[in-house]
């Protein structure tokens, strides 16, 4: 059978075409993948960072400073100066280059932000209390009940009930917890007082989670101008707070306070604090949320050997296992939501589908 040219050439043109979309093709995946890879580094390098900084500023032995609610108090300042900053900003530049919502003061909004910025405030001190009392290898188990108290209180305060598979997956938390605090306190390395803190912690970053869905309608929808509200009320709410306390007489009396070092690592800590903010945005962007908690994951166990060989430390076996279940237990909860909220969304579009088909059965 003989071909006619014209279809030889058809078919030689088409072959070339094809050939450039697979290529364009495999050209796009490998960009997207980079893309994601340079992204999750990012978020592992910031938040890494952050966490061995705060530990610094709050417990370091070269700068004997006890004030850790002056430190989340500057750090908090530092976000609202940012988050004000690069609002002004988006005036002059323009939006496909900076992509930043406008902010601007309104008590109203204020007000409303408040009861959030209560729990707030309570999140990022506990937080930092727990990080300055227990160090960076046990941080990650110290404060792991976050999971367990959304499950509580989602069924307390919302009714929402939790699969068993769910429910198997905080037992290994919970188990992994209890384990973590029994070896560290048979090396003679716990402190009660971060426990208390890490669990205070863990509540208020469940509670958190579960009032900024309440407010978010007040600022439309924006994480940045809850992020502004937010820290401008824990500014004026730390000002009592210091006083109280008594950390501005400590203030007064710290050798370092006009030491330029000081103040840097000091403005480091709140951009860092204000970075991880956009990376996590921009993770769960590139990836999807179940990625970006498995990401979280795997960055608590990669900071946990980092911290161990950083400080030199020795662990016991038993000390690592309860490291494993903590993160291993979190992994799980992650994959099993995830599925999950997969079904859930799977249900209504084979509901539709089946409706159809007996529609145009009749």
């Amino acid at each position: 059978m003989n071909f006619k040219r014209s279809s030889i050439l058809k078919m030689a043109l088409m072959g070339g075409v094809n050939g450039d979309l697979e290529k364009v093709t495999r050209e796009s995946f490998v960009a997207r993948a980079v893309k994601i890879t340079l992204v999750v580094m990012l978020y592992w390098f910031i938040s890494i960072t952050m966490v061995f900084l705060n530990k610094y500023l709050l417990d370091s032995p070269s700068l004997k400073l006890d004030a850790p609610l002056f430190v989340t108090f500057y750090q908090c300042l530092v976000t609202v100066v940012l988050c004000k900053s690069l609002s002004l900003l988006t005036y002059v530049i323009p939006s496909h280059v900076l992509e930043f919502p406008s902010i601007r003061f309104d008590l109203k909004v204020l007000r409303t932000v408040l009861p959030l910025s209560v729990v707030f405030i309570g999140m990022i001190t506990f937080n930092n209390l727990c990080l300055k009392y227990l160090g960076v290898a046990f941080y990650t188990v110290g404060r792991c009940l976050s999971t367990v108290f959304n499950v509580l209180l989602s069924y307390i305060l919302l009714k929402q009930t939790t699969s068993t598979y769910a429910l198997l997956s905080c037992g290994v938390i919970l188990g992994g917890f209890w384990l973590g605090i029994d070896q560290e306190g048979a090396e003679g390395t716990l402190s009660w007082a971060g426990i208390f803190f890490g669990v205070l912690a863990s509540l208020c970053v469940s509670l958190n989670a579960i009032y900024t869905k309440k407010v978010l309608p007040a600022v439309d929808g924006s994480i940045w101008r809850l992020t502004y509200y937010n820290n401008v009320n824990a500014c004026f709410l730390f000002i009592p707070l210091l006083l109280i306390c008594g950390e501005v007489r400590t203030l007064v009396n710290f050798d370092k306070l006009t030491v330029f070092h000081f103040w840097g690592m000091m403005t480091l800590g709140g951009i860092f604090g204000f970075a991880i903010g956009y990376v996590t945005g921009l993770q769960i962007k590139v990836t999807s949320p179940l990625t970006h908690n498995i990401s979280g994951t795997a960055k608590a166990c990669a900071q946990t050997v980092l911290a161990v060989v950083y400080y030199s430390q020795i662990k016991s076996a038993l000390w690592w296992t309860s490291n494993l279940m903590v993160l291993g237990g979190s992994f799980s909860y992650t994959w099993v939501k995830g599925l999950e909220m997969k079904k859930s969304q799977e249900e209504p579009i084979q509901s539709n589908s089946n409706g159809e088909k007996n529609s145009s059965g009749v």
